[in-house]
C-alpha cells in the first residue's frame, strides 16, 4: 500500500480500520482518565492515570499513520462515533469495578479483532496495529484490581461475571452491525478470517465475520478467570 488518496478496496478497509481503532483508543483515553479519576486509593489512581497515557500515545500513532496514508483522520474516524457511542450508552458502568471489567473485557476481545484483521493489511499498519493493542500491561493491572475486591467481598463475583458476558454479547453485535455499513471493512475482516483459519471461502462477509467472532470468545473464559470470575 502506498501513500495517496485511498481507492482501492484493500486500501479503504484498512482506512476504515485504522479509523475505528483510532476512536476507540480516544474514547477509552477518556474513560481510563474517568476511572483514575474515580479510583479509591492513590497506587489505583496512578496505575490508570498511565493506562489512560498510553492510550492517548496510541490515538497519536494511529492518527499520523492515517495521514501518511492520505486518509483524513477526522472523516476516517466519523463513521464509527456513532456506533461505538451506542455501544457505550448500552453498556453504561455502574460504579468503579463495572467500569474496570469493561475495559478488560471490551479492551480484549476487540484487540483480538484488531490483531487477526490487521494481519492482511500492510506490514507497517499490522506493526502498528500490534502496537496499539498490546494491552497486557494494562491488562494486569485492572485484573488485579478486579480480582483483589472479588477476593475481598465473594458476592461480587457473580453479578461481575454476568456483567462480563452481556458486554461480549453486545460487542459481537455491534461489530456485525458496524461492519454491515462499512463495506471494504467487512472484506478486510472476511480476509483477515479467512487467513486466521476460517472456512469462509463459500461464505458472506458478514457470515465469516460471525465464525471469526466465534472463535474470538474462546479467549474469554481466560480474561474471566484472571479477574476471579467465572464463565
Amino acid at each position: 500500500m502506498t501513500n495517496g488518496s485511498p481507492s482501492e478496496t484493500a486500501s479503504a478497509g484498512v482506512v476504515d480500520l485504522l479509523g475505528l481503532l483510532a476512536y476507540a483508543e480516544l474514547v477509552s483515553f477518556f474513560r481510563l482518565s474517568g476511572d483514575a479519576g474515580l479510583a479509591p486509593d492513590l497506587a489505583a489512581k496512578g496505575e490508570l492515570a498511565g493506562a489512560a497515557a498510553a492510550e492517548y500515545r496510541h490515538y497519536r500513532l494511529l492518527h499520523d499513520r492515517l495521514t501518511e496514508l492520505g486518509a483524513d483522520p477526522e472523516a476516517a474516524m466519523e463513521p464509527f462515533v456513532e456506533p461505538l457511542e451506542a455501544w457505550h450508552a448500552r453498556t453504561e458502568p455502574k460504579n468503579w469495578l463495572e467500569s474496570l471489567v469493561k475495559t478488560y473485557v471490551g479492551d480484549g476481545i476487540s484487540g483480538d479483532f484488531y490483531r487477526v484483521v490487521a494481519k492482511v493489511a500492510d506490514a507497517r499498519t499490522a506493526e502498528l496495529v500490534d502496537g496499539a493493542v498490546d494491552d497486557d500491561e494494562r491488562a494486569e493491572v485492572i485484573g488485579a484490581r478486579v480480582r483483589a475486591a472479588v477476593e475481598a467481598d465473594p458476592r461480587l463475583a457473580g453479578p461481575l461475571s454476568l456483567w462480563a458476558r452481556r458486554l461480549v454479547g453486545e460487542a459481537l453485535s455491534q461489530a456485525q452491525l458496524v461492519a454491515a455499513h462499512r463495506p471494504d471493512l467487512a472484506a478486510l475482516v472476511a480476509a483477515g478470517a479467512e487467513r486466521a483459519g476460517e472456512e469462509s471461502g463459500r461464505e458472506s462477509d458478514l457470515a465469516s465475520i460471525s465464525r471469526m467472532f466465534a472463535g474470538l470468545t474462546e479467549a474469554h473464559s481466560a480474561r474471566l478467570a484472571a479477574m476471579g470470575l467465572s464463565t
